[in-house]
């Protein structure tokens, strides 16, 4: 099992470096790959995976002082991979109190997978690796660089949360990036009624509390195995969906019979919960521009009991390829996840500071796109998991210069945090706050 596991790991870390992708996409490409489906191997991985990732900037800077003057740069991406693996499993996770032995296995262990030919430019590394002090990667650092580093987070967003929102609660947010936020689940009404479905979770050991405020949503205490391995999960009783997603769509409030578009729908979190709350009466029309995303919602729609939600392959940038309008449009675009950091480690190492200005650009132009098709006296709803008001709050300001005809609205349900720079009506949530994914939500009426 472990060496399955550090095959996985490795791979993986690799294709995440070569082509950007997800951890999760990384891991169920790479498990798929390989043929490897030893849940516990899957699951070993996904942590080495995850955990790794979220302290990329601590261990490489380590890795580099220790080989100085040579490089990580210098070598392969699975002995890359390997030694990022290695210093996060013998300094980090076993807080330096890992054996010689078990570094020994480890090494083996990676010798069969890599080959010793690959392996051996770096083996005498290893030792120093092992018994250097992690503290060398502070030296001659500015302040921000030492937050960053210490709380594993890039120092240009360490830079734009100091400005953001003044250093001591800047410090308590990217604090909370150290470690992944609580699962949330979603109980599906379209299948069953929510006290059975409570029920079988209880049978399944799986210990839920009730989140406050929203409907259907309810926090994971424990559970005793992987909820996607469940019967009732596959059965659709339940779907895996932060409380910020949730919350987003009882913000659209749909109402069976309504004409409700979901635009940027995969994978399907967002547009099963609008069926649900739409009691499957009425029409949803779910665009998306990846067809391989919307495979996805296409299973994702059939485990929920879905009926009336249509998928249209379409990119949001450019006016939406039908006729007609909504009564609700929902739009979740894609942002920079700067919200999302602690629960999807790579994509903090994707960004640098203009990725928000490029990321704002085609949020605009999506905006822009969705306003002809929302019905007079119907509803947009403007959502992302970022924290920048670039992508928010500048964005809505925007909006409204352009669009005299939408004026924001209060939201309900009224949980989060007031919008920034006056806008008191949109709502964020906070992870540091509120336990969830950071995130923002606007909701306009077209009059």
């Amino acid at each position: 099992m472990l060496k399955e596991a550090w095959t996985l790991a490795i791979e993986s870390l690799s294709w995440i470096e070569l082509k950007g992708l997800s951890e999760r996409l990384a891991l169920a490409n790479t498990s798929k790959q390989l043929g490897i489906k030893d849940a516990d191997a899957l699951k070993l991985a996904y942590k080495l995976v995850c955990e790794t990732l979220r302290r990329r900037n601590l261990i490489d800077k380590f890795i580099n002082k220790v080989l100085a003057p040579d490089s990580l740069s210098n070598y392969s991406l699975g002995v890359k991979a390997f030694l990022r693996l290695y210093v996060y499993r013998t300094r980090i996770e076993t807080k330096n109190k890992i054996s010689v032995d078990e570094a020994s296995r480890i090494v083996g262990t990676v010798r069969s997978i890599l080959g010793w030919e690959e392996l051996h430019p770096v083996e005498g590394y290893l030792g120093l690796l092992l018994t250097a002090p992690l503290q060398i990667v502070y030296e001659g650092c500015s302040d921000e660089e030492k937050v960053g580093l210490s709380t594993y987070n890039p120092t240009w967003f360490v830079r734009y949360c100091f400005k953001l929102f003044g250093r001591a609660e800047a410090l308590k947010l990217l604090e909370s990036t150290m470690a992944p936020p609580p699962t949330y689940i979603r109980i599906n009404t379209l299948k069953a009624a929510e006290e059975n479905v409570l029920k079988q979770l209880e049978a399944e050991r799986i210990v839920v509390q009730k989140v406050e405020g929203l409907r259907h949503a309810y926090k994971v205490v424990n559970a005793k195995k992987p909820l996607v391995r469940t019967k009732i999960f596959r059965e659709g009783l339940f779907y895996v969906q932060d409380k910020a997603s949730c919350f987003a769509v009882e913000v659209a409030d749909p109402k069976p019979g309504m004409t409700v578009f979901d635009v940027c729908a995969a994978p399907g979190a967002k547009t099963t919960y609008l069926a649900q709350l739409m009691e499957n009466h009425g029409r949803i029309l779910s665009f998306d521009y990846s067809e391989r995303r919307m495979n996805v919602w296409r299973e994702e729609i059939k485990r929920m009991g879905v009926k009336n939600a249509k998928a249209i392959i379409a990119d949001a940038c450019n006016p939406l390829p039908i006729k007609g309008e909504a009564d609700v449009l929902l739009l979740d675009p894609p942002c920079t996840s700067t919200g999302a950091f602690a629960r999807m480690p790579s994509a903090k190492w994707r960004l640098s500071r203009r990725s928000v200005d490029k990321m704002a650009e085609i949020q605009w132009k999506m905006l822009q796109s969705c306003a002809s098709f929302v019905k007079k006296n119907g509803f947009l709803v403007y959502s992302t998991c970022s924290l920048t008001v670039e992508e928010n709050e500048m964005l809505i300001e925007r909006f409204l210069k352009h669009y005299p005809e939408f004026a924001l609205v209060e939201v309900l349900p009224k949980i989060g945090s007031p919008g920034l720079r006056g806008l008191t009506r949109c709502r964020r949530l906070y992870p540091h706050v509120h336990e969830c994914n950071g995130f923002f939500v606007a909701k306009l009426k077209k009059t």
